[in-house]
């Protein structure tokens, strides 16, 4: 194994990550998530997430630790998710960061969280290294977003975003509308199994003609929630009993529809035959099916990192930093905080520039 030995923070929702990393391999991958607290509110709760990022923090980090047999002192970096994320929990994160980094006398390095999913991929030891350029679909609760890579260090452009609920939320609030348990991902995709994809035709979002000038590659998942609000009211105001299953797998069928239709279409668009998908989201089984199959048919290989590794984690963090080490990029200054809206094409913050020697300017 060779690379710089890195630990990764990772707190800008409601998962405490801590991953270390050498180089390209991973080590250990430890998340703490808090959302059996978040259940009872039906949704995460910032000062929830907060306090118990703040709680998990050292077991977590001694975890790592011992699961991958290293001391801090052998580190050569410590990295942490500077944004984008809720502004509470990325300062619990930030803050233990520029804590430890400062006591052991290492490089710090803050990044940014989305470029992080998709530097996940690079931590896949069995598969060919990623390629340049590709097009990434990231898809997660608080994100929906398609990115075209020309470089995971330096060169990173968004081509669009979910313009209100990303698709995480959507399947949030629609399990809700279903009496369904959160989270409504894959209480969604349960409910789902025994149900008819095609009983419902729910809207697909910023998808007609008129819209493809402008939002092309954009998302939009609040008025198919509301189109599922208003079939589930007439059916109750009618009387008649809600077919839970139909309507899960139909509303599941509009979302994967939407999400593998936009980033097929930047694939094509823009010739690059690669298609990278990452976030939480992407555990949803339909849309992993569809995205392989249409992709095989439109010639675009797929790429799909370990489920464990599209969650939030901390092992996604540090291997973008190890990533950013072996281009000869500097370490963070400690002037930077945490960045709620922080833009993804800022993949380092406030970086310290490296003389010619190698040492930091």
């Amino acid at each position: 194994m060779s690379g710089p030995l890195v630990l990764g923070i990772e707190t800008s929702c409601d998962e405490t990550g801590i991953g270390i990393v050498r180089g390209r391999t991973l080590l250990s991958n430890t998340i703490a998530s808090s959302m059996d607290e978040h259940a009872r509110y039906g949704g995460v709760v910032p000062e929830v997430a907060a306090r118990a990022h703040l709680e998990a923090l050292q077991p977590s980090i001694e975890s790592a630790l011992s699961e991958a047999g290293v001391r801090l002192e052998d580190l050569d970096a410590v990295a942490v998710t500077s944004g984008p994320g809720l502004a509470g929990a990325l300062m619990v994160g930030v803050g233990a960061a520029k804590g430890l980094a400062v006591s052991l006398g290492k490089p710090l390095y803050a990044v940014n969280h989305l470029v992080g999913h998709i530097a996940a991929d690079i931590l896949t030891a069995d598969s060919e290294p990623l390629e340049y350029p590709t097009i990434a679909l990231l898809v997660s609760g608080g994100h929906t977003s398609l990115l075209h890579v020309r470089d995971l260090t330096s060169d990173v452009e968004l081509l669009g975003e979910t313009m209100d609920d990303a698709a995480g939320e959507a399947f949030d609030k629609v399990a809700r509308l279903l009496s369904l348990p959160y989270p409504g991902g894959p209480e969604i995709d349960r409910a789902a199994l025994d149900g008819d994809s095609a009983a419902i035709r729910f809207p697909r979002g910023l998808s007609r003609a008129s819209d493809m000038a402008k939002h092309r590659y954009d998302f939009s998942f609040s008025g198919l929630k509301t189109a599922v609000a208003r079939w589930v009211e007439r059916s109750e105001a009618d009387g008649v009993e809600v077919p839970v299953a139909d309507v899960a797998a139909s509303f599941r069928e509009a979302v994967v529809d939407v999400l593998v239709t936009k980033a097929l279409a930047a694939c094509v668009d823009l010739g690059v035959p690669r298609l990278l998908l990452g976030g939480g989201v992407i555990a949803n089984r339909r849309l992993r099916e569809v995205a392989l199959e249409r992709a095989e048919a439109a010639g675009v290989t797929v790429r799909i990192p370990p489920l464990s590794l599209c969650t939030d984690n901390g092992a996604m963090i540090a291997a973008l930093a190890a990533e950013l080490i072996s281009s000869g990029r500097g370490p963070s200054s400690l002037a930077f905080g945490a960045d709620s809206t922080l833009p993804v094409t800022e993949i380092q913050v406030a970086e310290v520039a490296v003389s010619a020697d190698g040492d930091s300017a």
